[in-house]
């Protein structure tokens, strides 16, 4: 379902969905539409507006926190032109699994938006690196300061959404090094073994400072 105020982006990005098979079961345009359809609907995703009616300043995202909140485990996909720190925070806060931060430039690279839709609604991540960095700055102590250089460009890619070997492309090192780079990830931050994408996600986390 898909949460924002703006009529022309609304149907523009239902289109853009619907041409790669992804179906549209809601489309609201405020807060409390928003509440309704996610508990009629319960989709397999919501992406949300921050700025909704009626003062447009945070209600999308606190309508996404307390979607969250009714439907345990909901999947959100925020959209945003600005990265609203405190809100981000709870929201990625309040849940590892299923949650992800854009900000709405990133919709016109059609294929890295829908892997982001993708993404989040199988359970997984997407953190816009802009907000990263704006939460990174905003931390009071980085959990992170035994990390190498390139121990910590690789959760920052991983916290983008990258796999490893899409990581492993970008940095152009080899698949068992980044393998390699996770490992010491893992131990470093002191996270126990259980499935390898719940560690990711609490990695990330971690690197946010949010857990």
């Amino acid at each position: 379902m898909i949460a924002e105020d703006s009529v022309l982006l609304r149907v523009g990005v239902q289109r853009l969905l619907a041409d790669e098979g992804i179906e549209t079961v809601a489309a609201v345009e405020d807060g409390g539409a928003l509440l309704a359809a996610v508990e009629e609907h319960r989709p397999d995703l919501a992406l949300v507006d921050v700025r909704m009616p009626p003062t447009f300043t945070d209600e999308g995202l606190r309508a996404a926190i307390e979607a969250r909140r009714r439907v345990p485990g909901l999947p959100v996909l925020v959209l945003s032109q600005y990265v609203e720190e405190r809100y981000a925070v709870e929201l990625l806060a309040g849940g590892a699994n299923g949650v992800g931060y854009l900000l709405k430039e990133r919709v016109a690279d059609v294929s890295e938006f829908v892997a982001a839709v993708r993404r989040v609604a199988g359970g997984g991540t997407s953190i816009d690196h802009e907000v990263m960095m704006q939460l990174m700055v905003r931390a009071r102590r980085n959990p992170v300061d035994s990390l190498t250089q390139r121990e910590r460009e690789v959760l920052g890619l991983m916290a983008e959404g990258m796999s490893n070997g899409a990581i492993a492309a970008s940095l152009v090192v080899s698949d068992g090094a980044v393998e390699k780079h996770v490992g010491n990830i893992f131990a470093k931050l002191g996270l126990e073994p259980s499935t390898s994408e719940h560690r990711r996600v609490r990695a990330v986390l971690a690197y946010l400072n949010l857990g």
